[in-house]
């Protein structure tokens, strides 16, 4: 082999004939050109005709001329085959044939093992059945290639050998007649370094002397894998346009129209392609590698038809995606009604409704459990109440440290009735935005806290699912709770209300249980710090009297806690005063926390969650109460609710209780004057008592100055009413967009 080499070497370097060379040609005094002489050996046609006979079918201006003649060609039979797994063995061919052309390193290096189908007997039938036509296709490409043949007469040709199948078959079955060919020549040039049945062939071929020069062929080589790569990805767009679903997509749809007119082009360019990269490796085996490095002409050649197949493919993939989408909508819209017509069917379990909307795949393990952290299936909720907390990824810490400790107190005895249920966490976020690494920090960050179930990644959660949670269980970004019975029924679409007003003790959810805990409910202090302070509570014990104040207005606080202890004092009454901060402006919330505290100015909330909870429940109950078709011309509860909010909206307010009964509701203004003006009905108190005396006169300036009245409801509150009733004069109310910041809001908030 190693005397092969030399000799081979001593030739090329030696201009004077060998006497081989005199036997073709016997004039031995004749210099002939190192070029000329391997062509006079192998006697093939000039390389830049080639080239150039190619480059005039590029520069062909009768595109309709070549359809034409393309179409004639094209007479299918009904044979029909699925070509992908034939085009996955094609890719795996070609993929490893293309590695490197590093001698030194093409023999180690190796691809990662594919999943191996080839052996399956129908794909062993299927390739029995088009080995014939592969070899055909083969020689044709061989042949043609090493013979200087008419580029667009010899793609015509193989067009002619293949009429009878699809577009997409015609294209794998040149590709694998093309991978058999190309895929040899790689496999020796990879293993005849180790490989002595190969090194001879390699000789043959010239491949060692090919691979010695790699440096200098390494960009034609390039070029190369270039265009096929193009190849590859052009035909992998033409298989998946065969493999659209026709349940889903018709021929008439405009993209996948438009995609069929360009498809016959793309094709032709491909295996015109395909004959262009055979032409290389024949001209390079039987040329030698010197006069094709000579050739800058080939490099411009394979470029160009790399470009024009790339050209053609972001068309179609424009298209591709057009279809992708549609399909996806019509996939979206057919679960939905699916979706629909699940929940209002009657069902022996709630299984079906389950796996639809959280993960329909049985082989999935879609839910982490809470205390053990660890992946379980969705059996675990067969026959069970189920709290679906629905909410996206900006959730507070201040919603969960709530939930988590009304659902702690509910685990502490599970036989109670009112404990027999379990929360799953359905995290619903936007796909059309990017999933980004703080995104996954943000879940999982969340994840880790809950004690209760959650769905394992908020992916599994189908787009028609979303589409169903915001349209029908009106999801905007504030959380909700769905509940469903034992057999999958929902009772409630958002109890999230009910579980902030009572926690569980509103077990099982329905809106019967909701009717049956207003009517025990009236307007007491108890009902407003429920579940928030006992200290409050054992006050209401020992009948003290109670004010609960708000509001960030620090001059107003002072002279209200002032002048409160003062008439206190001068009424010889027991006082307590909390003040229980505003709605929002959490941080000026905090600093007037901070203040009172350190003035000794009154009872205050350290932990600003209570402060959270407080103002959520007032909220939740006046949603509650809407939600149940109630107005506060028929509700005096729902009046004093919803004038307790108006107040926080309009500054500072206080609410006025002796023990239970509250007296006072009132604006900052008028409350602060009826203390200032204690000697205007100091008198009453005696016969009256304090709590009606107080009553009566901050009644007086209430009526001479009604405060405006302001309702603020944020879009992510899911239902907003169309309509309200002023609490104090009962008019139908203005409706306003506003836009608001208050600038103290979490970070969270603003990323998700």
């Amino acid at each position: 082999m190693e005397t092969t080499n030399k000799a081979m070497a001593e030739q090329t370097a030696n201009p004077t004939p060998t006497p081989t060379q005199q036997a073709v040609n016997p004039s031995p005094t004749q210099q002939v050109p190192k070029p000329e002489v391997t062509t006079k050996l192998i006697d093939p046609v000039s390389l830049q005709q080639l080239i150039k006979r190619d480059r005039g079918m590029m520069t062909l201006s009768d595109d309709n001329m070549m359809l034409k003649q393309i179409h004639e060609t094209h007479a299918p039979d009904g044979r029909e085959f699925n070509v992908r797994p034939l085009f996955r063995l094609v890719e795996d061919i070609l993929n490893r044939a293309t590695l490197t052309v590093d001698p030194l390193t093409s023999a180690a290096q190796t691809l990662e093992t594919t999943d191996d189908r080839t052996n399956q007997a129908s794909f062993i039938a299927l390739l029995e059945a088009l080995s014939f036509t592969i070899d055909r296709i083969s020689h044709e490409i061989a042949y043609r290639s090493s013979s200087g043949s008419d580029a667009h007469a010899t793609t015509l040709s193989i067009f002619n050998l293949v009429s009878s199948y699809s577009w997409d078959a015609k294209l794998v079955l040149t590709l694998s007649a093309f991978a058999v060919n190309y895929g040899e020549f790689w496999l020796l040039a990879q293993i005849y370094p180790t490989n002595q049945l190969a090194k001879s062939m390699a000789t043959l071929k010239q491949l060692p002397v090919i691979m010695e020069h790699s440096g200098p062929l390494k960009p034609r080589f390039n070029a190369l894998n270039n265009l096929i790569k193009a190849m590859m990805d052009n035909t992998r767009c033409i298989v998946e346009f065969k493999e659209l679903p026709p349940k889903y997509i018709s021929q008439d749809l405009p993209a996948l129209a438009k995609a069929m007119t360009h498809i016959p082009t793309a094709v032709y360019w491909t295996i015109r392609s395909v004959l262009a990269c055979a032409t290389q490796i024949s001209t390079l085996t039987s040329m030698g590698h010197e006069l094709w490095i000579s050739a800058t002409s080939e490099a411009w050649e394979l470029s160009t038809l790399a470009h024009k197949i790339n050209s053609i493919q972001d068309l179609l993939k424009k298209q591709l995606a057009l279809c992708y989408q549609y399909i996806e909508e019509r996939i979206e819209a057919e679960t939905y009604q699916k979706i629909q017509s699940l929940i209002e069917s009657i069902h022996i379990d709630n299984m079906m409704i389950l796996r639809t909307l959280i993960c329909p795949k049985d082989d999935v393990l879609p839910l982490l459990e809470g205390s053990t952290k660890t992946r379980v299936n969705i059996d675990v909720l067969r026959r069970k109440n189920v709290l679906l907390l629905i909410s996206g990824l900006s959730i507070s810490q201040d919603e969960l440290s709530i939930l988590e400790q009304i659902y702690n107190e509910s685990r502490v005895n599970r036989t109670r009735r009112e404990s027999q249920y379990e929360v799953v966490w359905v995290p619903v976020v936007d796909r059309s935005v990017v999933w980004t690494e703080a995104m996954q920090n943000r879940f999982e960050s969340l994840q880790a806290t809950m004690p209760w179930y959650s769905v394992y990644n908020p992916k599994l959660i189908n787009k028609a699912v979303i589409r169903f949670i915001k349209e029908v269980w009106h999801f905007r970004n504030k959380p909700i709770l769905v509940v469903l019975d034992p057999q999958g029924k929902v009772v409630s679409n958002n109890a999230i209300h009910m579980m902030w007003i009572w926690g569980s003790p509103a077990f099982p959810f329905t809106s019967s249980r909701e009717e049956a805990l207003w009517k025990a409910e009236t307007w007491r202090l108890e009902l407003l710090v429920d579940g928030l302070d006992p200290t409050i509570l054992n006050w209401v014990k020992e009948g003290k009297f109670i004010y609960l104040y708000g509001g960030t207005d620090m001059e107003w606080i002072r002279k209200f806690t002032t002048t409160a202890k003062t008439v206190a004092s001068a009424a010889r009454i027991p006082l307590e005063m909390v003040y229980v901060g505003k709605s929002n402006k959490r941080e000026q919330v905090r600093k007037c926390t901070n203040a009172i505290t350190v003035e000794k100015l009154s009872y205050c909330w350290q932990d600003l969650a209570m402060v959270w909870f407080f103002w959520t429940r007032l909220e939740s109950m006046m949603f509650s109460k809407i939600q149940l078709g109630i107005t506060v011309d028929v509700d005096p509860l729902l009046r004093e609710i919803e004038k307790l909010l108006s107040y926080d909206k309009e500054g500072g307010w206080a609410i006025l209780s002796n023990g239970s009964f509250l007296f006072v509701n009132g604006h900052s203004s008028t409350v602060l004057s009826t203390f200032t003006q204690y000697n205007a009905w100091k008198d009453d108190v005696p016969p009256k008592g304090f709590d009606i005396a107080c009553m009566d006169f901050h009644s007086k300036l209430h009526s001479n100055s009604l405060p405006c009245c302001r309702f603020e409801f944020p879009s992510e509150v899911g239902r907003i009413p169309e309509n309200m009733k002023c609490p104090e004069c009962l008019q139908i109310m203005e409706k306003y967009i506003t836009f608001g910041c208050c600038h103290d809001e979490s970070a969270t908030k603003a990323l998700f």
